[in-house]
């Protein structure tokens, strides 16, 4: 409904996955990046491990993968998985390198990656390595957020709305708009602010203007509004924005 696919698996992955690309090589960074995007995917991409590791310490954006390559200036791609399971992250972590010895995938693993790609490789293994490692993970689990009369069902790939009386209508939103109100809904009856907006929504490098989160508000409002979801989205002035589990329509 949202987007025209055939493969669930993948519209579903599209909706959900923000990635962590560490890679050094101009190139095949680049390649990746390309690929994952084409796939709508979001990908902040960093080319050394200390960049990798304040955005993983300082950035609020949720990463749902990390796609990082063993030899890395600064910290390694090794050090970096053992910093990451050390905090007590749990994030899906590939690791790409050119070391295809059986020693060296487990000491990998041992590291905390949870898969190992060996270079080269097709874009369309690591597209299917990722789909596996969604599939794996318990962040993934649940294909349903409901809040208030209100639901996202990733199973069916829809937005859905229910009225008072029972009745169930579709909510037709594009890409963006079902990240944001999937943001939304995640924190729903919290504060949250147009910074933590930005940065979840885009990637942390893209150039967006200071109104352009207001902007795709006004027009995901526009289409719960014409649904039946009146007020929903509130904007507290000097603070951001917080949807409230109840609205005017029910």
């Amino acid at each position: 409904m949202l987007i025209t696919q055939t493969n669930n698996e993948t519209l579903t992955t599209q909706l959900d996955m923000r990635v962590l690309l560490v890679e050094d090589e101009p190139d095949l960074g680049a390649a990746i990046k390309r690929t994952l995007k084409q796939q709508m995917y979001l990908v902040d991409w960093v080319m050394d491990g200390t960049e990798a590791w304040a955005y993983l310490e300082q950035s609020s954006a949720e990463y749902t993968v990390a796609i990082i390559d063993w030899m890395l200036p600064s910290i390694t791609g090794l050090e970096l998985c053992k910093r990451i399971r050390r905090k007590g992250n749990s994030l899906p972590i590939l690791m790409l390198t050119a070391k295809d010895r059986m020693e060296d995938k487990i000491a990998g693993l041992d590291a905390g990656a949870d898969d190992y790609l060996v270079k080269p490789f097709g874009m369309g293994e690591l597209l299917a390595r990722l789909r596996a490692l969604q599939r794996r993970s318990p962040q993934f689990q649940t294909r349903q957020l409901t809040v208030g009369n209100l639901s996202l069902d990733y199973s069916r790939s829809a937005v859905v709305s229910q009225n008072a009386s029972g009745e169930k209508q579709v909510i037709s939103l594009t890409n963006k708009e079902f990240q944001l109100l999937e943001y939304f809904m995640k924190h729903s009856n919290q504060i949250v602010t147009t910074e933590q907006i930005r940065n979840q929504i885009w990637e942390v490098n893209a150039e967006t203007g200071s109104n352009v989160v207001a902007a795709q508000i006004r027009l995901l409002r526009r289409k719960l509004t014409s649904s039946g979801c009146i007020n929903l989205i509130e904007t507290l002035h000097g603070l951001g924005y917080r949807l409230n589990s109840t609205d005017e329509s029910e």
